[in-house]
């Protein structure tokens, strides 16, 4: 088959993607209410993960992991803003849904072209990437947010400076935490894919282990507030992505 020829066939299963995108895009727009109150849990002083860290302050005595217990008010500053974030939020929450059906989409297109084996293979490894990636949103939603909204409401500069937050930032910061991380977590899958290719082997991961931990450590400084308790949280984690994916590299 030519290019074009290639395209004609994958063009009714990126059709049949944006049709599931939409119709999870409307899902989530009517859903608004339990949507609206997931993505403002990680500021709530009783959303599970800031309860865990402050029945372990209790025990522990450090008070540092007291986090999200003072109410933090949104505002609206546009005309559109609380529409266009409605729409917004619906696009997030659909592109997690259509994630795996796209991913599906895609095996369909290349299906013809494998063995019966790799057909096997290539359709548990959909299956590990769909788990790496809700592995990666529950990191992200459960953990680094909270952390990230706890750091950035309370920082203040000057005692002269109020913060009032714009309720579309607070859910871009909670939306792109979740999403980065969903990506993050596919570094197993990502190495998986280079070792079978030859461009990457366990002994190389293994050489530069500790220039990868130093890489390491300044993503979780980019993607973290800049406390150390945030970045320890983020950098144990991706280690142990890091250790995996040499087990699988080999």
């Amino acid at each position: 088959m030519t290019f074009f020829e290639h395209l004609e066939e994958l063009r009714p299963g990126l059709v049949r993607s944006v049709v599931v995108l939409l119709v999870a895009m409307v899902a989530a727009f009517i859903l608004k209410e339990p949507i609206m109150d997931a993505i403002m849990g990680p500021k709530s002083p009783d959303f599970i993960s800031n309860v865990a860290m402050y029945t372990l302050a209790e025990r522990t005595g450090s008070e540092v992991l007291k986090i999200n217990q003072a109410p933090v008010t949104l505002i609206n500053t546009t005309m559109a803003g609380q529409f266009n974030m409605h729409i917004l939020m619906a696009f997030y929450v659909a592109l997690l849904i259509a994630i795996p059906y796209i991913l599906f989409e895609l095996w369909l297109f290349v299906r013809p072209a494998l063995t019966q084996s790799e057909r096997r293979t290539s359709s548990r490894f959909i299956l590990y990437i769909i788990l790496c990636m809700v592995i990666g949103v529950c990191f992200g939603y459960f953990i680094l947010a909270p952390l990230s909204v706890n750091f950035l409401t309370s920082y203040v500069v000057s005692s002269d400076i109020t913060n009032m937050i714009d309720v579309s930032s607070y859910i871009k910061l909670v939306a792109n935490l979740t999403l980065v991380c969903a990506l993050i977590f596919e570094l197993p899958v990502a190495v998986h894919f280079l070792s079978k290719t030859g461009l990457i082997t366990a002994e190389f991961m293994k050489k530069y282990r500790r220039h990868a931990i130093i890489v390491l450590a300044v993503c979780a400084a980019i993607i973290t507030p800049p406390d150390i308790v945030s970045m320890v949280l983020v950098i144990i984690p991706l280690y142990l992505l890091y250790e995996l994916s040499i087990k699988i590299a080999k």
